[in-house]
């Protein structure tokens, strides 16, 4: 699926963006940490990176033009995979764009001018609002996991401020901007809401304060850095543990030596905090370029420092611990919760004979380029099923139901800071060997915090195996937009009853979870069947 590169806001008063190079052209093949393009902005020249593999397939403009903050800057996607929808979509919203700056409602004058004066006091102060970033399609609120800088530090555009722990992974959060950390809004281990204050940099011994009360009293400062839709494809998900350390005083020499060395931030940041010399690194990235896989293949990675253990209680005593949400936590809480109070859930449990699925797979992974599980079996008997049965991969929209003719399938990956869905997209399409190939592949993002956003959403059914916990049964919660989601059990040598002969099979139990908005028992109970059949005798899948 084609992805969209935008213009994104490099500093806090860009409106537009010149390509100083373009590093790419269209055909080429990119990686997700190349850079793509170099954009001259007011303040400086900066590398801009894709975020996504694939192929270059088409540019917004030649080297030397601007495109405005937000504009299309690239494509990138499948060779040979069509876009123009993509630009189509772009001019129509232009067009309602324009067309809705003609309608200006009489009273707006008003308010406008009264908004002035506020900013015209503000506009000598020398410092720049960071603002909390929308990291993810859910976010509401940030919460700071670490700050890598202190007051008083002088920052650089490119240095990494903050992690940020959303709902759905940990991100870096840059400024943009040059200076002095003058503010930061909250200490480590609270949230802050999306574009709420997260620091302030300028120059040293600003007086930051009418800024402050500005934004209690809703004015809005001068000068902000309040579009990061940048931060969240600028920056990298940061290593899980507990390594969010600030960096040691004692590594400003080498940062001065490394500054002229050709590298991203991220690879910066984690030289920084292994300790290693850039200048001993050999960068495998564009002209050079130093970037993270560098510094992964350089030395292997600190391991996580091991969990405080907890003071153990006086026996006979009580005593409990107190564990704060995790952003991804308190979003499983809100999104699940409105899903089983709201969406009427009914259970379907049928008992699906798995020996000729596993005599199947025995042989396929003798040939496969990539091991292939019972999950990816799984995976792609469902999708030859919700081809049969389309109300199954539907969705409830309040006043109509949405029956999706595309086929992506979620599969549920415990983390530890709770779960989260990476999506196969177009399952149907795909071979069982390619689906295995990808499954790992977003299995193990999942796990190390590296999925993007394009990669955990967009899912029209869900899939949550337990199997490999040694768990017989279970119902699991549908997650929206989905309006069923399939539990899947451990596959267990029971004795079953055959022609009046008690034989042992390999026995696996289903059990869907029905939204009865949208499924009634007989819809979820034919899906049930052919999915059935489709694992019983996996060669039906061939027709």
């Amino acid at each position: 699926m084609a992805e969209v590169i935008r213009m994104p806001l490099l500093s806090d008063t860009m409106k537009e963006g010149v390509i100083a190079e373009w590093h790419k052209k269209v055909g080429d093949k990119v990686k997700a940490d190349d850079v793509l393009a170099e954009v001259e902005t007011d303040k400086a020249t900066m590398e801009v990176m894709p975020y996504v593999d694939g192929t270059l397939l088409y540019i917004g403009v030649e080297k030397g033009k601007a495109i405005p903050v937000n504009g299309i800057m690239a494509i990138v996607g499948k060779e040979g995979e069509d876009f123009q929808h993509l630009l189509d979509a772009k001019e129509s919203s232009e067009k309602t764009v324009t067309d809705s700056k003609n309608i200006t409602p009489a009273e707006a004058p008003a308010p406008e001018a009264k908004a002035k004066a506020p900013a015209a006091d503000l506009s000598s102060i020398d410092a720049t609002v960071v603002r909390m970033p929308l990291l993810s399609d859910t976010m509401k609120e940030g919460k700071i996991a670490a700050w890598l800088k202190e007051v008083g530090d002088s920052v650089k555009a490119d240095d990494v401020i903050a992690e940020v722990e959303t709902d759905k992974a940990t991100m870096e959060v840059m400024p943009y901007v040059d200076g002095t950390l003058l503010y930061r809004g909250v200490e480590a281990g609270n949230a802050v809401a999306v574009n709420g204050i997260m620091a302030i940099i300028g120059k040293k011994g600003t007086d930051i304060t009418p800024l402050l009360e500005a934004e209690k009293n809703g004015g809005t400062a001068p000068r902000e850095n309040n579009a990061p839709s940048a931060p969240a494809a600028e920056t990298a998900p940061a290593a899980a543990g507990n390594d969010r350390q600030q960096p040691a005083a004692s590594n400003d020499a080498s940062d001065e030596d490394d500054s002229r060395i050709k590298a991203s931030p991220l690879a910066k940041k984690i030289a920084r905090d292994k300790g290693i010399s850039l200048s001993q690194v050999k960068g495998s990235g564009d002209g050079g370029r130093i970037i993270k896989r560098d510094l992964d293949n350089y030395t292997p990675a600190s391991a996580a420092a091991p969990a405080q253990a907890a003071s153990p209680a006086t026996s006979g005593s009580e005593s409990h611990t107190d564990i704060p949400l995790t952003q991804m936590r308190r979003v499983i809480a809100q999104r699940l919760g409105e899903s089983k109070f709201s969406a009427p859930h009914f259970y379907l449990t049928i008992s699906v004979k798995m020996d000729n699925a596993a005599a199947a797979r025995a042989q396929l992974n003798q040939v496969s380029p990539v091991k292939i599980s019972f999950n990816d079996f799984i995976i792609k008997s469902c999708a030859h099923a919700l081809k049969k049965h389309p109300a199954i991969n539907s969705s409830w929209m309040g006043d109509f139901i949405r029956e999706n003719h595309h086929i992506h399938i979620g599969t549920a990956v415990a983390v530890p800071e709770g779960l989260i869905v990476p999506v196969v997209k177009f399952a149907d399409q795909k071979s069982l060997a390619r689906i295995a190939e990808e499954a790992k592949m977003l299995v193990g993002k999942a796990r190390d915090k590296k999925l993007q956003p394009q990669e955990f959403t967009g899912n029209t059914f869900t899939i949550s195996n337990l199997g490999m916990m040694d768990i017989d049964d279970f119902t699991a919660i549908i997650n929206p937009p989905d309006s069923c989601i399939l539990a899947v059990g451990k596959i267990e040598p029971t004795p079953v009853v055959e022609d009046n002969e008690i034989v042992i099979r390999q026995i696996m139990k289903l059990t869907l979870s029905c939204d009865h908005r949208v499924v009634d028992g007989a819809t979820g109970a034919a899906f049930l069947q052919t999915l059935k059949g489709y694992l019983e005798n996996p060669v039906t899948m061939l027709l």
